[in-house]
Parts: C-alpha cells; structure tokens; sequence
C-alpha cells in the first residue's frame, strides 16, 4: 500500500490509462453492464442485431461525437474518442469492430476526405440516422489500394459518377456492414474524367433504401461466418453501371468539375494518393489499441486464474501448488503483462501524437508522416501480441480455457482477424522499413516501390542515431549521477536501449547495402524480393525500440515510488524476454557473448520470481474491471478451492 486510500495498482492504473485517464474510468461505469457483455451463445443473426442495438446505447452516451469536429456536430477530441472506443474491446469485440466502420472507417472518410457539401451526412452517421460501411478492400486487391478495380467514370452529360465493378474481382469484398445494415456506401473506385484514370478516389454510394433491399444496380450478398466477431454483418458489394451526382464525390483533395474538368492542390498523383490514404491513420492507431485492449482481458483472466488453480502437491508440504508458483507459469505468462505494460505506454503516446496531429496542435513539416509511421509499426506488434498472449492464455488455463463461457477462445477468435486488416502486418512491417531506409527523404517520397530500392542502394550512414534522437536519450540516461553499475551491467537503460538501437542500426544499414549489391547486376524487384527477410528483420527492430522507449518515458510520469519500482522491474522484463528472444541474433553478430546472453535468460527467472508477489495488482493495474472480465471459471470455487 501507498499513501492516503490509494494502492498501488490504482497508481500504476493512472499511468498506463495514459491522458485521456477521465474517459477510461467513465467507461468502465457505463459499460460494466449486461447490456454490453457480449454472448456467445447467439447465432450470428442475433448477434448482429444486438450489436446494432448496443451502438445506439454507446452513441446516446456521446461517444461518437467525441470524433468529429465541432462543426460537424461533434467535440473534436479524437485522442478521447480512440480511447473510448478502445474500451469496448473490453466489453465486445465485435461492438467495437462495428462502431470503428461506422464512425471511424465511413464516419472519418466523410470527414476527412469530404467538404462542407457533406456535413448533413456527417451529422446523420453520428446519430446512427445514416448506416454505412467502408468499401476500400476488392476481392483482387487488399493492401495493394492503388491497383484497385472499381471504376467511377463521370458522365459530363448528366453531371454524374458512373460505378462499376468490371471484373469479378472487383467486388468489394469483407466490408462490414455491407451484409445487412449499411445504407450509403464510402466507396474507393478509379477515377475515370476525359478518358483520363486520375488514380483511386472515394465517392459515397447508396445501396440500400429504407427498407433494406439492394437499390438498383447494386447487388449486396453476405460474406456468411467467419472465425470470430459475428456481430459485424460482413458482406459483398457489386455495382452494375450505378449512377450518383457529382456532388458524393468526397472532394476535399480533388474535385471534377461540371463539364468533367479535373482539379487538385496536389499536383503529384502519388502524393496525392497517400494524402488521401493518410487522413484515415486513426483507423490503424484504434486497431493496434483495441488488439491490445483484447489482450489485457486474457491475461487478466488467465493471471488471476493461475492465482487461484492449484495442481501436483508440493511434497514438503502435501498441498497441491497454486499454477503461478511454477516458474515454468510465471515465464509464460508475466513477460507478457509486461509487453502489454509496454505497448499501453506506447499507444498512449501514438494517441497523444496523433490527437496534436489531427487537432493542428502539431504543424511540424513531416509529422502526419512519421504519425503513419508509428502507427503502423505498433499496429503490428499489439496485433501479434495479442495473437500470441491470448493463445498462451488459453493454454495455460487448460481444459477451463477451452470452454466458451471463459471467453478465451471468443476473445483468440475475434482477435485473430486484427493482424491482417487495417493492414497486413508484413506489408506494415515492410512499410516502416521503407521509411528506415529512406530516412525521410524528400527525394523519395513520391518514388514508387521500385524508385525507393534504387535510393535504398545508395544510402549509407547512421540512419537510426542520426534521424531518430536516440543517441541523445541513451546519452541522457548514460548521464545520471545516480548509476555507479558498470556500464556493460544489463539493468541500465542507456545499456538496454543501447541494444535495442543497435540491432536496429546494424539491420537498416547492412539491408541497404544487401540492397545496393544484388541492385548491380540485377532488376530492382529482384535486389528487394531477395533482401526482403532483411527488411522485415529491419522493421521490426525499429518498432521494438519504439516500444522501449515509450515505456521508460511512461515510467518518468511515476510519482509513487512504490508503483514506479514496480514499472521499473517491469521494464526490465520487458527488455530481458525481448532480448531472451533474439538472443540467437545478438549472439551470431556479436553484440553479446554466450555468458552474457545467459544472464540474460537467469535475469528473467530473477525477475519474473520477483515479480510473483505482486502479480494481482499487475493485473488490476491494466484496468480491466473484474465485473467487464466475463469469465465464469473466476467465480467456481469448485476448479481451485479443495481445502
């Protein structure tokens, strides 16, 4: 216990809820309810219209007016509605999918790509007076957006967009909503003026009338079950030659005039393009949070079950033995709290980012671009970590793990689908490697694939310490007075992050010169496809040391000390298992000796046994209320209580 009616869980909880600290403690009271549990024992019918009914309910609580700007009937606070919607994840994954397409997905295309011609529609999909659904992905073509085949060829004659789907795998394909409540559609096609292609653009498109039947030209079909959330009516779209006014092109970059003349600001198509694509990024921030969010429900279940089951006697005492007392237990699954520390840290950080970004608070040349950056890598790592810790969850509660009314395995299947939408993680990973490679330079920022991998061959340098700031925070840390350890010792953060930056520093430069020598004698896709592991290896080096550094920042906001020594060893665990993970790599190039790399692996059984004690407020600090946890093998006294 602390000082004053505060423990140190709760203090620990304010650090990682982050700044928007007010709206997750709102939310825990307003969503603690039945009405918001999911139920896994409905069929996906049912489900869809429950899910339908529970949006109206989180909408009259306001929170989707937290996500648009004022002028648009909303609050503009997007950083406060990421993280209220955020806190459905704890609730029902499948809510939180279907209330992301309809006021982060359509909601945040209207608005952001749109003008002031489309703020009725704005005020109509806040209120839920306008269903809609997000048609970007084609059965062709997922991640690839710009070869999407959809066409919207306007009609000068009759001032308007003609849409259509010219091959089969132009259906729009997995769009949530489409299956069976989605009124208007914000649709990606072609833009085709003059006879001239002016690349993918977004026009919104009825495909319903009140009543729910297709309007003509457009044929709706259901995407039927899937492996998880059957509350989000999935489903297909096909347009056959659909007529809409000019007016729904979403014209905020470019616009087409009456007579079919083409206009934008932005003159280069490419940049164009990533500008549009760009304005959506809180679609990739709220993905990464939610999978994590889904990920501290498992093992908050899984923790406080491995402190009540008990199994094989201890043989000095004759009493069966409580799960967490195994080390073998206690490494399965603490690192992993740990990482979800680490990742709550970082997110917090890409919220506040983002929310300096999309409130112009934040006019720095360069920072809607590094926010996309960092969006993208942690993306990645919460939606692995949650695949990973909810399956090692489920695992380690056994046979009771199994059972749906323990909502592991609801939670695994509705997770599972996270790690490849909003952005497949691979071409994710790949994307920030990119940016590594390029070090954000203007030259390259309109190259196309191949143009990048020409500019990669010719890069040499520090990348990481040069763009990064790194250097400078390993030399702060290096430069407190209160270390005396030796300076090889593992338990200093300058040492920690210095290996983290340099695994991530020697992957960058050697890519590129893998690059640069296979780009000699042979085409550029080749030179990339072969150095591609490289790239990835590369990627995700860099975001793990983003996810370092967030979180020893996110300790210095401490003020307990009872809970900062806590975040302390935490970090520390952090740092260790990553390490413990890659140590073949450390070890093959030579950042570390064997018997280094074996203190590492007994730094982590010191620190998970010193952790052990406190394992309960770990978990209560990650603020998932007992009441939101759903898990019925909590409360039976039957599975751990034998005295």
């Amino acid at each position: 216990m602390t000082s004053g009616t505060a423990t140190t869980a709760d203090h620990l909880r304010t650090a990682l809820d982050g700044p928007w600290a007010a709206v997750r403690d709102e939310a825990r009271i307003q969503l603690a309810g039945k009405q918001f549990t999911g139920n896994p024992y409905l069929d996906y019918k049912a489900a869809r219209a429950r899910v339908l009914e529970q949006m109206r309910a989180v909408a009259a609580n306001g929170y989707a007016e937290r996500g648009f700007r004022r002028e648009n009937g909303g609050t503009g606070e997007p950083g406060a509605a990421v993280v209220g919607l955020e806190m459905l994840a704890y609730t029902d994954l499948s809510l939180w999918v279907k209330s992301g397409v309809q006021w982060g997905l359509f909601g945040g295309a209207v608005e952001n790509l749109g003008s002031e011609r489309h703020r009725e529609h704005i005020k109509q999909l806040i209120s839920l007076d306008l269903l809609g659904c997000f048609a970007m992905t084609e059965s062709g073509h997922g991640s690839d957006v710009a070869n999407l085949e959809t066409t919207a060829t306007y009609d000068p004659q009759t001032e308007e967009f003609v849409v259509h789907s010219p091959t089969p795998s132009a259906r729009k394909d997995y769009i949530g909503g489409a299956a069976e409540h989605a009124r208007m559609a914000a649709v990606f096609a072609q833009l085709i003026t003059s006879g001239e292609n002016k690349g993918v653009h977004c026009l919104l498109v009825p495909i319903r009338d009140e009543s729910g039947a297709d309007l003509p030209g457009v044929t709706t079909s259901d995407d039927g079950l899937k492996g998880g959330l059957p509350g989000v009516d999935n489903g297909r779209i096909v347009f056959d030659h659909v007529r809409v006014p000019r007016e729904n092109l979403l014209n905020r970059y470019a616009d087409v005039a009456p007579d079919g003349a083409y206009s934008s600001e932005i003159e280069n198509p490419s940049r164009r393009f990533f500008t549009t694509l760009g304005t959506l990024v809180r679609g990739r921030v709220s993905v990464g949070g939610a999978a994590a969010a889904g990920a501290r429900v498992a093992l908050s279940i899984a923790v406080r079950y491995a402190l009540k089951r008990r199994q094989f006697a201890d043989p000095d005492t004759g009493a069966e033995t409580v799960l967490l007392d195994y080390r073998s237990h206690q490494r399965r699954l603490l690192p992993l709290v740990a990482k979800s520390y680490a990742l709550a840290f970082a997110q917090n950080d890409l919220v506040r980012r983002m929310h300096l970004v999309q409130t112009g608070q934040d006019l720095e040349p360069g920072a809607q671009r590094a926010l996309e950056k960092r969006a993208a890598g942690l993306k990645v790592a919460q939606t692995e970590h949650a695949t990973r810790a909810i399956q090692e969850c489920r695992e380690a509660c056994g046979g009771a793990g199994y059972l749906t009314e323990n909502r592991l395995v609801t939670l695994k299947a509705d997770t599972d689908v996270f790690t490849t939408f909003e952005g497949d993680n691979i071409v994710l990973t790949q994307l920030v490697a990119k940016e590594l490679l390029t070090a954000y330079a203007d030259e390259v920022r309109d190259l196309d694939a191949l143009g990048w991998v020409r500019f990669a061959a010719t890069m040499a340098g520090d990348v990481v310490r040069k763009r990064s700031g790194v250097r400078q925070l390993i030399q702060t840390l290096k430069d407190r007075g209160d270390e005396s350890i030796d300076d090889g010792d593992l338990s200093r953060r300058a040492v920690q992050l210095q290996l983290f930056a340099d695994r991530e520093d020697y992957l960058v430069r050697t890519a590129g010169h893998r690059l640069r020598a296979r780009a000699a004698d042979t085409r550029p896709f080749e030179a990339f496809n072969n150095a591609q592991d490289h790239i990835l290896a590369a990627g995700a080096a860099h975001i793990d040391r983003l996810v370092l550094e967030a979180f020893i920042e996110g300790i210095e906001g401490i003020e307990d000390p009872d809970a900062r020594a806590l975040a302390d060893s935490m970090c520390d665990l952090f740092v260790y298992s990553t390490i413990e993970e890659n140590q073949s790599w450390y070890i093959m190039h030579r950042f570390m000796s064997v018997d280094r790399a074996k203190a590492v692996r007994r730094g982590v059984n010191e620190l998970v046994d010193r952790l052990r004690p406190h394992a309960h407020a770990l978990v209560e600090a990650m603020g998932v209320p007992e009441s939101m946890l759903g898990a019925a093998m909590l409360d039976d006294a039957s599975v751990f209580d034998r005295t």
